[in-house]
């Protein structure tokens, strides 16, 4: 049976505030900056990139490429790195003004050299540009993480009782860190008010 990463800690679907360290992982990541819900803008075309990508290297096995280590999984749910400049809190009125770096985990076998591999044959099957793909590799360490359900444009009541529950527990928001999102339900399959998000924020003691 494939190995589910969503059934790790990290991916705890607790709808309470609660302190979680995350350790160092590697993603495939693609950066932009825009509205995520433009038609064919930077957020919606880099995340087909990404998923080619992934799945290229699930599928490694049934090529001739061998992947040290390799073992079947489910391709992690897409994640994504949110910031706007000059300002620490997230406008959402203000879509156009998102950077983010979109991404998805990798399984901890997968090297640069995997990578390297995938997107070579990924440009080489799909006949696309995949040189804004990235090999990425975060340590986000301390975080306050909770599971938000319903709209992304929702989100601001349950950023609001994290901060709140970082104020109880004397922390703060990492501002050299990045707003991070989990997003485990697809937009497109899913009623948007059943929409299953982990938001996690960086934390440091006051």
């Amino acid at each position: 049976m494939a190995f589910d990463f969503k059934k790790e800690k990290y991916y705890a679907q607790n709808n309470k505030p609660s302190i979680i360290d995350i350790p160092k992982m590697n993603y495939i990541a693609i950066k932009g900056k825009g509205n995520p819900n433009e038609k064919n803008g930077d957020y919606q075309n880099g995340i087909n990139l990404l998923y080619k990508v992934a799945y290229t290297l699930k599928m490694s096995h049934k090529t001739d490429y061998k992947i040290d280590g390799f073992f079947e999984y489910v391709v992690p749910p897409l994640e994504g790195f949110w910031w706007q400049d000059n300002t620490e809190s997230m406008d959402y009125t203000h879509k156009e003004k998102l950077n983010f770096i979109s991404v998805i985990r990798l399984p901890d076998f997968v090297t640069k050299a995997d990578f390297n591999w995938a997107i070579k044959e990924a440009t080489k099957k799909k006949k696309q540009d995949f040189s804004k793909i990235e090999f990425f590799s975060y340590d986000e360490g301390l975080c306050v993480q909770c599971m938000h359900m319903g709209s992304y444009d929702d989100e601001p009541k349950t950023i609001g009782l994290m901060h709140e529950f970082m104020e109880q527990n004397s922390l703060k928001f990492d501002t050299s860190k990045y707003h991070h999102e989990i997003y485990l339900s697809d937009p497109n399959k899913c009623a948007t008010n059943k929409l299953k998000t982990i938001i996690r924020h960086p934390v440091k003691n006051k």
